[in-house]
């Protein structure tokens, strides 16, 4: 959430300078010496009685003695503010300066006008600041004299680019020029000079005139503090913090009067959905523009300006987290609103122009006879505000949060509204949220408001209080903070806190902390005002785990430990992934890993269905470090895909390991030359790792049927008749598909079904006692071969001295006839219990070539 710094000026007290610390007797002084505050005005949101003070606002005797130390967080400018926050929960991800180039942009006072001697259409203006006077040519017809006006003095580049030179406009001289809103880069308004308010201080930048010089503080917020979700939030805890009195915004408007029940009515037929609803009416509106100061704020906190009513529900939604909605009450039937669920298939028009088909767990705001709006996310396209608007409805209301968040998440779209609404807003703070914005579209639309209010509020919520120990406290945190600090530190925080004896308080939390309901939800707080800085630091105590790693977990271990010595690096992608994930591989439909598993409330389209194949997220994370020019990549998964069964309710989780490689083998170095990564090294790495697992029997065949594979360079992983899984090149369309340029390489193993054939131990064999006799054998066979099925059939002989045969050298080109390959296998003989002669290995090897004729028409290399 992005919150203005100026903003927050007005609820807390930021100033520069150090603030006293303590007297000689240790004690703070009191609060009105060093913190301003108004008392009269603090009518916090939720806060009991509503409209009045916020309980444990005012100071109570002995309690400076139990105060914590002040903190200065802008001595050393905004980093002490961000550091503040952080360590309180509130982690301030950036902070952004603005208003950047308004110094030599100052406030200047018309003192005179006069034609143009030598141009009809043009004015000489003499205008003021604090101390000097400037002739300035201008062809405004806006201004009057006694008007204060932005001069951009000699020199400034206005935000489009123009700079300010001294010069001669049909013979008079210009020292500057009187700026327009758009001119200034604050608005869209070009037909005149930008006019000031009257006590704009002369001489004083614009932009420190217009509040447009600024910090603005982009806060993440945990989804448990949603009172955050607005500035007083964040300048409530700020104010905690620092030990200060929170100034609310003054609320002047009466609450009590009939005259709005003789207007309208507000009926609930679902409190359960609609615990409370607060509506105000305003009468004699005029619709226009928003004056400048609610714009930028507006802008400041990525809230684009509509119009003065619209953009009052925005404000105060922001500085209060009630999210409001304001209805052209002439266009509201029956003149009454009726809160229900929607009806099965129901279609409504929302703001934005699209017809929503909605279902009966939604709950609708209705008028006497239609829907105009969907409960706490968008408003309709039948009721929204108009230039021709003159008497508004606001609604200020507070929905069950699951309910709304559900809805949202059916209709597949997010407002800031139901962003609040779906974590629970302040149900205490809606009436304050309506005078408040009541208040504000009187005075910037006109109009009157009319007396009463209609709070439909049938059964109201109490918080329960919670009974906190100081002793359980401190033995969770580890340290010995005293009853009457924890006291302050959650007095500071607005909770009312009672004494039921020395080492127990009574805690009951106001409505806007509606993320506080047990013991330890209050330890974490004093936790957090004591600063975790100061929770000391300790080992933890208890016996080692007697549990041990399961056989899966440390053969998991050992693949990963193989991969990492290869080269390769782990990755952890996404589980959730696209419904059209799969498209670029090129899957049959009748392939059981296009059938996905839905999830029931995606965040977005792109994580909607839980994931059945590794391959789509290696191949992103191969796309995205290419355009990092990270070219050169090994990189594995092992983690579980979701495989859906007919007729189950759960998929069945299978767990692959799966890896990509490309680019060059290695790094360029002067002692070796660099090659291509190729299919060989993929397969060597997956030999290597079947050995190191000790799968044995492990054989490779020719694959044909995996599409995301390059027909001919691809291969099954056997193990019997069982397929463990595939490598080979990647197909190009698949690279194309992911826009990937270069040749790829792929394995994926089943790990689940690998394990089974692994052995943990391994046994010990005799080193042999007699020499072995080796052979070589080259043999000129078809180009289409596979070396494997001679390194098989060689191994098939009934020979019992055959102990190693290896493939060292293969070869296509002359004298090898066209169509043929030579391959050459050194064969090593060896017995155990004698040295074989030359004449018993010659027969043996004399058997391996009869065999090799025999089965594939080989024939020996001359």
């Amino acid at each position: 959430m992005k919150v203005s710094l100026n903003w927050l000026r007005d609820y807390v007290d930021i100033r520069m300078g150090v603030h006293p610390v303590r007297n000689s007797n240790g004690a703070l002084p009191p609060p009105g010496i060093i913190l301003k505050s108004n008392p009269a005005t603090a009518a916090g949101p939720g806060s009991a009685p509503e409209g009045g003070p916020p309980s444990g606002a005012e100071a109570l005797p002995g309690r400076s003695l139990a105060r914590r130390e002040q903190r200065d967080i802008i001595s050393n400018g905004v980093k002490e503010l961000i550091n503040l926050l952080t360590m309180g929960g509130l982690e301030v991800e950036a902070a952004t300066p603005t208003g950047q180039g308004f110094e030599k942009i100052v406030v200047a006072e018309i003192e005179s006008i006069r034609r143009h001697p030598s141009a009809d259409r043009l004015s000489l203006v003499e205008a003021k600041t604090s101390g000097e006077k400037f002739s300035i040519v201008c062809g405004a017809t806006n201004i009057r004299e006694g008007q204060r006006v932005p001069l951009a003095l000699v020199g400034t580049k206005l935000p489009g680019g123009l700079e300010i030179k001294r010069s001669k406009i049909r013979g008079e001289v210009s020292e500057g020029m009187l700026c327009s809103e758009i001119e200034l880069g604050l608005g869209q308004d070009a037909t005149g000079i930008m006019i000031l308010d009257r006590d704009a201080p002369l001489g004083v930048s614009v932009g420190e005139t217009l509040g447009l010089t600024d910090t603005i503080l982009d806060i993440s917020i945990t989804p448990n503090r949603p009172d955050c979700l607005c500035v007083i939030g964040v300048a409530r805890e700020i104010a905690a913090l620092t030990h200060q009195k929170m100034k609310y915004p003054g609320l002047s408007l009466s609450d009590t009067g009939k005259e709005i029940h003789q207007k309208t009515s507000v009926t609930l037929l679902d409190p359960d959905l609609c615990p409370r609803y607060v509506a105000r009416m305003i009468e004699g509106v005029k619709i226009g523009p928003s004056p400048h100061w609610i714009r930028n704020r507006l802008e400041k906190a990525g809230i684009r300006s509509i119009n003065q009513v619209v953009d009052v529900t925005n404000y105060v939604m922001m500085e209060y987290g009630q999210p409001l909605h304001a209805f052209d009450f002439e266009l509201l039937e029956e003149g009454r609103i009726e809160v229900r669920r929607a009806r099965k298939d129901e279609g409504f028009t929302t703001l934005d122009g699209v017809k929503r088909v909605l279902d009966e767990e939604m709950l609708m705001i209705c008028d006497g006879v239609k829907p105009v709006a969907i409960a706490g996310v968008m408003g309709g396209l039948n009721s929204e505000i108009r230039a021709e608007t003159r008497t508004v409805l606001l609604e200020s209301a507070y929905f069950h949060p699951m309910n709304n968040r559900r809805t949202s998440k059916r209709l597949g779209f997010e407002t800031e509204a139901s962003y609040r609404f779906g974590r629970g807003i302040d149900y205490g703070g809606c009436l304050n949220a309506a005078n408040r914005a009541a208040s504000l579209i009187a005075e910037l639309a006109g109009g009157k408001v009319v007396e009463g209010v209609v709070d439909a509020y049938p059964n109201p919520i109490r918080p329960n209080p919670i009974r906190l120990s100081i002793l359980n406290a401190n033995r969770i945190l580890g340290t010995e903070i005293p009853a009457q600090q924890v006291r302050v530190y959650l007095e500071d925080l607005e909770l009312d806190v009672r004494v039921e004896d020395e080492a127990t308080l009574s805690v009951t939390p106001p409505s806007f902390r509606g993320d506080i309901e047990r013991e330890i939800d209050l330890i974490e707080e004093v936790a957090r005002m004591d600063g975790y800085e100061k929770i000391p630091l300790t080992l933890p105590k208890g016996p080692p785990s007697p549990e041990e790693m399961s056989r899966e977990l440390i053969l998991e271990q050992k693949a990963k430990d193989h991969l990492i010595q290869h080269g390769y690096n782990e990755v952890i992608t996404y589980s959730f992934t696209a419904p059209r994930s799969l498209n670029g591989l090129g899957l049959s439909p009748d392939d059981p890993r296009g059938k996905f598993l839905p999830i029931l409330n995606p965040l977005t389209e792109d994580s909607s269905v839980m994931r059945t194949s590794l391959i789509p997220g290696l191949m992103e994370t191969v796309r995205y470090n290419i355009s990092y020019k990270n070219v050169n990549l090994r990189i594995f998964e092992l983690k579980r895909v979701y495989l859906t069964a007919e007729g189950e309710r759960l998929p069945r989780e299978v767990k692959y390991l799966t890896g990509l490689a490309m680019g060059m083998e290695g790094d360029p170095h002067w002692a070796s030359l660099t090659r291509p990564v190729d299919f060989y090294d993929v397969k060597g790495c997956i030999e290597d790792l079947f050995e190191g697992l000790q799968v044995k029997g492990v054989k490779f065949d020719r694959a044909e049927d995996v599409p995301y594979l390059h027909p001919g360079k691809a291969s099954k992983v056997l193990l019997g008749k069982e397929v463990l899984g595939v490598l080979g090149e990647v197909h190009p369309h698949v690279l194309a598909h992911h826009e990937i340029h270069g040749k790829v390489y792929l394995f994926e193993i089943d790990f689940g079904r690998m394990v089974n054939y692994a052995v943990e131990e391994r046994r010990f064999r005799p080193l042999p006692k007699f020499p072995a006799v080796h052979r070589d054998l080259s043999i000129v066979v078809e180009d289409h071969l596979e070396a494997e099925k001679v390194e098989e059939a060689i191994r098939m002989l009934p020979q019992p001295f055959i102990d190693e045969v290896n493939l060292f050298d293969v070869y296509q080109g002359a004298p090898v006839p066209q169509g043929k390959k030579s391959l050459s296998y050194r064969i090593r003989y060896q017995a155990n219990d004698r040295t074989l002669t030359d004449d018993e290995v010659n027969q043996y090897h004399e058997k391996v070539i009869s065999r090799l004729r025999e089965i594939f028409k080989a024939e020996l290399r001359g």
